[in-house]
């Protein structure tokens, strides 16, 4: 922690600054979780629980969630491998069933999470290194901000949780239990796998929860898994957080992160904060509602503008098909999902811009299953129109952005675009050596591509035929 300091952010409560100046891509400190949980489909021999949707992980307290929305289990690595170490024998045996029902549809996770933060606390106390700023009972809890009715669901959850909490271990009041679930609601971290493509668990960081929220952040947050298979202990690497800055950081400037996705309208972003976060943001990005106008815009077809009614009327359109493409999606009903996105796509044309939310959802989901079904050339078309988009709305840095950069690379690769497919696996490469860093597993497969493509390339400006003639070879063989 020698790059952040503790200090009275006023209004906002704690945060941190930087106690010196800071360049884009330093790690500002690293952490590993204080206890942490993953999903039950992602372990062997525990309890079987229902698969969590991204959505619902955003929601428990992500400075910086991963990107799941759109992708598909098929698609997906194994990761049962990767973060399904057990822990100690006694601490899983502390574990409780999960007859809970948490305001945000999350049982299992905070459950579990909650006994074991109390069994690290009964083992190690709420401080665990030097480096912890705060022990982790001191953390916010929002309780006294809750709602009639979150509060009567929250007294629900902490009777349950006591009925099961194991026998004979200390025992703890209700209001104490209220404080731990309420910790976890506010501050818990959604968890990815080794690449960042789908959420597993969550954990608890306390330094990481003294960050305090920004809609356009001067840092990032990236789990690091570390070295899941050495055999040695010695070799191993705790899985941990690593706080990354996304910009020159001046000394004394406060440290912050952002809790929700900032593709979002102000108005949107706010309402999200203030039922999950409890309070009122007034970043510039809110106050000024900077990118409000694009997020939100009509196409401009040769100076030619649809009426306002017009474009309501497609948003609404849009928005109603967006569920029933989610539902498909989410079913495996992959021609479904390509036909109502082409249909909304034709509803939106000359009425909606490519940076207009709804658009962009649903080129990003187009893109995906058309990849996914090999369909290549169409599915980069898609990307193309769509990474123009992000770009114009995320900041220059951000890890979704780089994301999303990425899988357009790759799906111009596939097309057979391979200077296209290049130039954009290239950038998003510079992104994610600034939000992940060199040695993480999802930009090392990305330096492989870099160099894979940047000889094809060559290989292609040489003689294209030949080219063409081994890539149509090799794709036969798959």
């Amino acid at each position: 922690m020698d790059s952040a300091v503790l200090f009275d952010a006023g209004k906002k409560g704690r945060g941190l600054r930087a106690t010196k100046e800071l360049n884009t891509g330093d790690v500002i400190f690293a952490e590993p979780s204080f206890s942490a949980v993953v999903f039950d489909r992602h372990r062997s021999g525990s309890i079987v629980s229902e698969p969590y949707k991204s959505e619902e992980l955003q929601n428990v307290g992500s400075p910086n969630g991963s990107n799941t929305a759109g992708m598909h289990q098929e698609d997906l690595p194994n990761v049962s491998q990767e973060l399904s170490k057990t822990t100690e024998r006694e601490e899983l045996q502390d574990l409780i069933s999960g007859h809970t029902n948490w305001f945000i549809s999350i049982h299992i996770p905070l459950s579990s999470l909650a006994a074991r933060v109390l069994w690290r606390m009964h083992k190690d106390t709420g401080i665990v290194s030097d480096s912890q700023l705060v022990s982790v009972d001191q953390l916010e809890d929002h309780v006294a901000d809750m709602s009639q009715e979150e509060l009567k669901k929250l007294q629900t959850d902490v009777h349950n949780f006591l009925e099961y909490w194991s026998y004979g271990r200390k025992q703890h009041s209700v209001d104490y239990i209220s404080h731990i679930f309420g910790i976890i609601k506010c501050n818990g971290f959604t968890l990815s796998d080794q690449r960042g493509l789908q959420a597993v668990g969550v954990g608890l960081f306390p330094n990481l929860c003294l960050a305090n929220h920004d809609c356009w952040p001067n840092c990032t947050v990236i789990l690091n898994n570390g070295n899941q298979s050495a055999l040695s202990s010695a070799l191993h690497s705790q899985r941990r957080i690593e706080l990354r800055a996304l910009r020159k950081i001046a000394e004394g400037e406060e440290l912050t992160v952002s809790y929700v996705d900032s593709l979002n309208l102000s108005a949107d972003r706010q309402k999200k904060l203030k039922e999950h976060f409890y309070f009122e943001c007034t970043c510039e990005h809110c106050s000024k509602h900077i990118n409000d106008d694009l997020m939100a815009a009509a196409a401009d077809s040769e100076g030619a503008k649809p009426s306002a009614d017009t474009v309501k009327q497609v948003t609404a359109f849009s928005e109603e098909c967006l569920q029933k493409i989610e539902k498909s999606r989410i079913e495996g009903n992959y021609h479904e999902v390509l036909k109502l996105c082409h249909e909304c796509l034709e509803k939106q044309e000359n009425v909606l811009a490519d940076t207009h939310l709804c658009k962009l959802r649903v080129l990003s989901v187009v893109s995906e299953v058309l990849s996914y079904m090999k369909v290549f050339s169409e599915a980069a078309d898609y990307a193309r129109r769509m990474v123009e988009g992000y770009t114009k709305l995320y900041h220059p840095n951000n890890a979704q952005l780089g994301m999303a950069i990425m899988r357009a690379g790759v799906t111009h690769w596939h097309a057979g675009q391979i200077e296209a497919g290049h130039g954009l696996i290239c950038k998003a490469y510079g992104i994610l050596l600034v939000t992940h860093g060199p040695n993480h597993a999802i930009t090392k497969d990305l330096e492989t591509m870099r160099t894979q493509t940047e000889m094809e390339l060559k290989m292609f400006k040489q003689d294209e035929s030949v080219y063409m003639t081994m890539r149509d070879a090799a794709l036969k063989k798959q």
